[in-house]
């Protein structure tokens, strides 16, 4: 328990370190479900251009790597590094 704790406070911090927008997200909407007009306006706006919303992990997750790119470094960037600085 104490192993992801550790771990989850971690990754909670290297986020807060990450680099700037650099396109304006998108704001917050405090509605979980919505219904009528604005479920339609919702539906007809990409996915990347709506709102981050409570409790909607997918779309959260999509707009977030699409502004600010993935958190975890790829293990190819990582081989790339080490080959450059050896050389």
């Amino acid at each position: 328990m104490k192993k992801w704790a550790v771990v989850l406070s971690i990754l909670a911090s290297t986020s807060c370190f990450s680099s700037s927008v650099a396109a304006e997200e998108p704001g917050w909407s405090g509605r979980v479900i919505v219904f009528g007009q604005e479920r339609a306006q919702v539906q007809a706006t990409p996915i990347v251009h709506r709102a981050y919303r409570p409790m909607h992990f997918y779309g959260n997750t999509v707009r977030r790597r699409y502004y600010r790119g993935p958190t975890l470094s790829q293990p190819v960037a990582t081989v790339q590094a080490e080959t450059a600085a050896a050389q």
